[in-house]
Parts: C-alpha cells; structure tokens; sequence
C-alpha cells in the first residue's frame, strides 16, 4: 500500500512537472505577457509620437502658416509690410570678472609663552569716528565690541 502511494505520487510529480518548470510553464507565460504588456505600451508612445509627425509633414506641405511660423521664429524674419522692433533689457546681463585680492599672508604663530597677550591701544578720544577708525584700522577685529554712534542734542 505505501509503495502504491509513492508511485502515485511520482505520477503526479511527473505530469505537473511541465505545467509548473517545463517549455510552456505558468512562469514562461507570466513572463511573456509582462513583455507583451511594456511593448504593447512602447508601441502606444511610437504610435502618439507618429501622428504627431504626420500632421506636421501635413501642415508643412499644405500650408503656409506653420513655414511662417518656423521662419519668423528660427530665422528672424519678417514680412514686408512689417516694422521689427527689439526690445532690449534696460541692465544687460554680463558677468564681471571677481576683483582681484591681494595674497593674504599666512599667520606667523607667536612664540610660546606663558604671559597673556598685551591689550589693544583705547582711542585716543571719546568720539564715535575715532573708535570706530581705530577698530577698522586694528588687524583683528575686537571680540564683542560693539561700536555705537551717539549724536549731541
């Protein structure tokens, strides 16, 4: 009895054997359909892309007003009856080439030493011009000094 079931069971291996893995397979038919369907869509773009050709050459040999259209366009021309007027843009668009910069020299490291650093000289008066040339006449800028104009009333 279980020897007739195993050779059951090979028959059935055997006959679906083809259905599943062979030459005309489910997967076989499955692939083929995916292909079937991305053609059948490329063939849909192409065809689309055609008509559109078509009724150019169509308009470019029947009519005129597509050959105007291209000439005025690609060419600049104009009729004869017709007066051509450009208008320009009030800032032309040029690039201008960056400023030059004079080489910056490399910072020369300070020699080791234990003392701080001495302090930046005050301006010698108390007026808003003089601090603010003696901070943009100093090399490094001051840390957090804010310089502040005030006016006399």
């Amino acid at each position: 009895m279980r020897l007739l079931a195993l050779i059951l069971a090979a028959c059935i291996v055997l006959l679906q054997w083809p259905l599943w893995i062979g030459k005309g397979s489910w997967l076989k038919v499955w692939q083929i359909e995916s292909q079937l369907s991305e053609q059948q869509l490329q063939n849909q773009k192409l065809s689309t892309r055609n008509a559109a050709l078509e009724a150019e050459v169509r308009d470019l040999k029947t009519g005129t007003d597509a050959i105007e259209e291209r000439a005025r366009n690609e060419l600049g021309m104009v009729r004869q009856d017709e007066v051509f007027f450009q208008i320009l843009d009030p800032k032309p668009a040029t690039i201008a080439p960056p400023a030059a910069k004079p080489p910056v020299a490399a910072p020369v490291p300070a020699p080791a030493s234990t003392s701080a650093p001495a302090p930046a000289a005050a301006p010698p008066s108390g007026s808003p011009a003089t601090a603010a040339a003696a901070v943009a006449a100093s090399p490094t800028p001051a840390p957090s000094a804010p310089v502040t104009a005030i006016s006399n009333p």
